[in-house]
């Protein structure tokens, strides 16, 4: 039921002027940092793992301004997947190297994990021809689960593979053509990823970028969503000469290292949130 309630909000925010969407976010982000007491540390510790010369005032001011973007990106889905479709593709600026998607070749999309994440699948799927696929987790909650997929399925012919569905499904997809929206920037478990160097801070990460890439004989090309006040930003950026190399370690690090110049010129919209150093080498301290 309460999902239910929650779904009919969105629906109602999907059709507010931007102004009144953000402001509510605003508000709810302050909320989430008053009362997410555990997931305020997590995000304070990221940035200080990551940021060593900031000072405390810069680093409680930088977790503010990360729960304020997360609950506006959050809010922002009532008009990406409710909105009318006019008003979707004016609030969303797709620009870059547009050359790099154009085609029928193999192309895996590195997306890295911004709150604008949403927006920017929103962008592709709305306003270019290609089949765009991504890699989507199942959610506990059948009522939020059939939300959000219908949400990301809303324009083109998007489709989203389930972990079920297994790497040659996916590969078979990406060398048919269809580009791979891939967000690899994440902590799964030791089990599935590499130690390698995030921000000078060795990092448990899922090498799928380099995998994907070779497998699917695909180049890569990395795609940045920015929030701003008139909606988001989604920049198509050059592709990676010479990637993947054949070494998936050196492969990753080097991703985590682009990464990092990503990060750096919009800290705030970074998913901090998330325990990105919950999993430690051996013999390593636990940080959280």
């Amino acid at each position: 039921m309460l999902s239910q309630l929650g779904i009919g909000f969105m629906h109602v925010l999907g059709r507010l002027p931007l102004a009144w969407v953000r402001a509510l976010g605003w508000s709810l982000g302050w909320v989430l940092y008053a009362v997410a007491t555990s997931r305020r540390r997590i995000v304070a510790t990221n940035l200080r793992l990551c940021f060593p010369d900031y000072t405390a005032q810069k680093i409680r001011l930088l977790t503010i301004r990360t729960f304020v973007h997360f609950a506006q990106a959050w809010l922002d889905r009532g008009w990406l997947w409710h909105g009318s479709p006019s008003v979707v593709r004016r609030r969303l600026v797709l620009s870059g190297a547009m050359n790099e998607l154009q085609g029928n070749g193999p192309v895996v999309i590195f997306a890295p994990h911004f709150v604008g994440l949403d927006a920017g699948w929103t962008a592709l799927t709305q306003q270019l021809p290609r089949h765009f696929t991504t890699i989507y987790t199942d959610q506990a909650n059948k009522v939020m689960d059939a939300w959000i997929l219908a949400g990301r399925q809303r324009f083109g012919s998007a489709r989203l593979f389930g972990r079920v569905d297994g790497v040659k499904t996916i590969v078979a997809a990406l060398r048919a053509g269809d580009p791979l929206y891939l967000l690899p920037d994440m902590n799964f478990g030791p089990e599935e990823s590499v130690f390698v160097p995030f921000y000078g801070v060795s990092a448990a990460t899922v090498p799928s970028l380099s995998r994907f890439a070779r497998l699917g004989r695909a180049k890569v090309v990395p795609v940045l969503t920015r929030m701003t006040r008139q909606g988001y930003e989604v920049q198509v950026m050059p592709s990676w000469q010479g990637f993947p190399t054949g070494d998936a370690v050196a492969d990753t690090a080097l991703m985590n290292l682009r990464l990092q110049s990503f990060i750096d010129t919009m800290p705030d919209q970074y998913y901090w949130v998330h325990r990105r150093f919950k999993d430690r080498p051996p013999g390593a301290a636990q940080v959280y």
